[in-house]
C-alpha cells in the first residue's frame, strides 16, 4: 500500500541518516515571527506538545522550532538529529568514546531524543521513533545539506560511524567517501552531510568553535540576508560564492537570538 505524504515510519529505517533539524530558543514565538519573515514559513503544532512546533513551507515540512526553559541554561542553536534504532544503545556508544550524552535520553510522544556533543565539541541529536518519510535532507523542502565545521574531519567521520553505524552495512544506510579536505555522507544515492576540518595538528580557530552548519535553500541569497537584518537578526557571513557547490551564494545568518543558520541559492 503506498503511503500517504507525511506518514510516520521508524527512525530504524534512516540508518544514522538526519531524520529531522530543529532549533533550540527561548522565545518560541519570537523564533516563528522572525523565521516566518526571512524565510517566508508557516507553522503548526507538533505532535510533541505546545512548545514545539513543525515549519513549513508550501504546506511540506521544513524543521522544528522548540522552546527551551531558559533555568536549562541551554544554549539557542540549530541541531541536526540522526535516526537511530535504539537511543539508549546510541548514547552509550557516544559515552564509551569520550564524548559527552547532555541531555536524555528523553521519552517524548513518538519516540525518544537525546542531545550530545562529540569529541571535538559539535552539538548534535538523535532519535529513535517516528520520523516524517519524505522528509530527508538535500530533497524537496529539507534543508539543503548539513556540514559539521570540526578541526579534523576525518576523526569525526570515525567518531560517527562508530555511534550511528555509518557504512556498517555496503549498500545500506550511510555510506562515507573521503573526498580530499572533506568526507561526504550519503543515504539513497544522495548527500545528506557534510563534514570539514582541518588536519588533526592544525590549531584550532579560537573565534570559531566546531559546530554543525544547517543550509537552508532561499531564491535570493541577498535578499534573505536583508531580511534578516530588517527582522533583528544580522549577517555573520555576507553573501559570496562557495566552491564547494558549484559558485551558488551562500550566506551565514544569526537569529535575534543568537542561533546561526545558513542560506544557499537553489
Amino acid at each position: 500500500m503506498k503511503r500517504s505524504p507525511h506518514t510516520p515510519v521508524p527512525s530504524s529505517a534512516l540508518s544514522g541518516a538526519p531524520s529531522w533539524v530543529s532549533l533550540m530558543t527561548h522565545d518560541l514565538g519570537a523564533a516563528q515571527d522572525f523565521y516566518g519573515a526571512v524565510l517566508g514559513w508557516d507553522f503548526r503544532t507538533s505532535p510533541l506538545g505546545g512548545e514545539f512546533t513543525v515549519a513549513l513551507l508550501d504546506g511540506s515540512p521544513v524543521a522544528g522550532i522548540g522552546a527551551v526553559a531558559t533555568s536549562l541554561r541551554a544554549g539557542v542553536a540549530w541541531l541536526p538529529y540522526f535516526g537511530v534504532s535504539d537511543a539508549d544503545a546510541t548514547a552509550a556508544r557516544i559515552s564509551e568514546r569520550g564524548a559527552t550524552v547532555a541531555v536524555g535520553p528523553l521519552t517524548m510522544t513518538t519516540g525518544r531524543a537525546a542531545l550530545a556533543a562529540d569529541p571535538q565539541g559539535a552539538t548534535f541529536g538523535f532519535w529513535a521513533g517516528m520520523t516524517v518519510d519524505d522528509w530527508s535532507v538535500g530533497r524537496g523542502a529539507a534543508p539543503a545539506t548539513l556540514r559539521l565545521r570540526t578541526r579534523d574531519a576525518f576523526a569525526a567521520a570515525i567518531f560517527y560511524a562508530e555511534v550511528l553505524g555509518w557504512a556498517a552495512t555496503p549498500g545500506a544506510g550511510c555510506d562515507v567517501q573521503y573526498e580530499g579536505d572533506h568526507v561526504r555522507v550519503t543515504s539513497g544515492g544522495h548527500t545528506v552531510a557534510e563534514l570539514y576540518g582541518g588536519a588533526l595538528e592544525t590549531p584550532p580557530d579560537p573565534r570559531v568553535r566546531p559546530r554543525w552548519e544547517v543550509h537552508f535553500r532561499v531564491r535570493d541569497v541577498e535578499a534573505v540576508a536583508r531580511a534578516a537584518g530588517a527582522a533583528g537578526g544580522s549577517v555573520a557571513t555576507p553573501p559570496a560564492p562557495d566552491p564547494a557547490h558549484g559558485e551558488a551564494l551562500v550566506a551565514t545568518l544569526r537569529d535575534p537570538y543568537g542561533a546561526l543558520f545558513t542560506v544557499t541559492a537553489g
